[in-house]
């Protein structure tokens, strides 16, 4: 057996685009995935997709139609598959995401 660690902050290193996540590990039927945000994304859902944020530097928002969520460093938030939902950050912030293979944006593709 080959057993590797995943060491984040290299890989985090090696990500240069905003919003684009990218795959670092796989369980089950679950992608892990890092991704650096800054500013302003879509308002979109996840349909029967739940979705894991993980702030592992930094701190993120997410809007939804109804109000919104604050999440630091060290916090993580799950949410729920259909929400609407607009995440956005004040300045960079690093996320690790968890959500199922496949998981696909939809709904209203408007930003701001």
């Amino acid at each position: 057996m080959d057993y590797q660690v995943i060491n984040l902050n290299e890989q985090l290193s090696k990500i240069s685009e905003l919003w684009t996540p990218k795959v670092v590990g796989e369980i089950n039927d679950f992608q892990f995935k890092l991704v650096k945000m800054a500013g302003d994304f879509i308002w979109h859902d996840h349909q029967g997709a739940d979705k894991v944020f993980i702030v592992l530097e930094g701190e993120m928002f997410i809007a939804f139609r109804d109000g919104q969520v604050k999440i630091s460093k060290g916090e993580m938030f799950i949410v729920p598959g259909g929400a609407e939902q607009k995440p956005f950050t004040e300045t960079e912030c690093h996320i690790m995401l968890v959500e199922p293979k496949g998981a696909v944006n939809t709904g209203n593709i408007e930003s701001k």
